[in-house]
């Protein structure tokens, strides 16, 4: 995945972005001040019969892959408006399924597996969330689950343009959540976003078939052990001008950027965002394009191993 050529073998575009997170009424929201819409509020959305028996993590990203289909244009009243067979589905989280988890080891600990819950074991799985995304949506293709840590929603972008570029669809669900409870601000020491964020991921020529709006386009990633050097390799000297800097960090290294280059950091308003930065940082991509921004768009987030970023273009460039 590292140094891949920013010169891609299939175009690949964001044609809709959906939130599910507490007090935003959609992508524009992690950007500007917006007036109008609904805040989104857990304790309203997250209940239902089609929500019964799924952990917290999987309620809310359920919650937010609708919205973004209906934004690509991808549902209507009759339900999904796609080839199921060339539709995939790609997670990020990191600790979507972890109060899941430990609940059925401490039952079992305390009280022997007799007591444990049938309806509860698929949520010990951690492509538990992704299976209930192509259940609910009929997306019949490829399901894949990430949790590698503060790059795994950049990467969970990749690897669903992966699949774009290798043929094994057209349209990715690319999906970040990360849920809190008291199990995670236990492992994490801090409040996590408790929400989640899709992208709709298509071929750029697929999309144009249907007359679908490509809403930005992907350029390149890299992911890499320091921040510079994936910063570098997809800063090529063709790359342009800077519009926005989405970062991991209030105070990134900003070697190979201009001193004034606009930068929001996601953290700083949302809390700990862990594997739904990434699909979080390309909503906004989204919206600032939507707003008239211009100029690339990068998305940045590191850890003390890995870092990885990724870069978007304007709508006009899809062409």
């Amino acid at each position: 995945m590292n140094n891949e050529p920013t010169a891609q073998p299939s175009a690949v575009v964001v044609t809709g972005a959906g939130l599910a997170v507490p007090g935003l009424t959609g992508p524009a929201d992690l950007l500007y001040p917006t007036d109008g819409g609904e805040p989104f509020d857990p304790e309203t959305a997250l209940k239902g019969r089609d929500l019964r028996h799924k952990d917290r993590a999987t309620r809310l990203a359920l919650r937010a892959v609708e919205p973004a289909l209906r934004d690509a244009g991808l549902y209507g009243p009759d339900g999904p408006r796609f080839d199921g067979a060339r539709a995939a589905v790609v997670v990020s989280s990191n600790t979507g399924n972890l109060d899941s988890v430990c609940a059925y080891v401490d039952t079992a600990a305390r009280h022997t597996s007799r007591a444990l819950s049938a309806t509860g074991l698929p949520q010990t799985s951690t492509s538990a969330i992704a299976g209930w995304i192509a259940g609910a949506f009929g997306l019949r293709g490829p399901a894949v689950t990430l949790s590698n840590g503060a790059t795994s929603g950049l990467d969970a972008l990749q690897w669903g343009r992966n699949l774009i570029a290798a043929g094994r669809a057209d349209t990715v669900v690319v999906t970040g959540v990360e849920p809190h409870n008291d199990v995670v601000h236990k492992l994490l020491g801090a409040r996590a976003v408790d929400g989640a964020a899709t992208v709709v991921l298509e071929c750029a020529a697929h999309a144009a078939g249907r007359r679908g709006r490509a809403r930005a386009v992907w350029r390149a990633h890299d992911r890499g052990r320091h921040p510079a050097d994936v910063l570098r390799a997809v800063l090529d000297p063709g790359a342009g001008p800077v519009g926005l800097w989405l970062s991991g960090s209030p105070e990134p290294d900003r070697a190979h950027l201009p001193r004034d280059t606009p930068l929001v950091a996601l953290r700083q308003t949302l809390g700990e965002c862990g594997g739904a930065l990434g699909v979080l940082q390309c909503a906004a991509a989204v919206a600032y394009f939507d707003g008239g921004g211009d100029g690339l768009v990068l998305a940045t987030a590191h850890a003390a191993d890995a870092s990885a970023a990724v870069a978007f273009t304007p709508p006009r460039t899809a062409a």
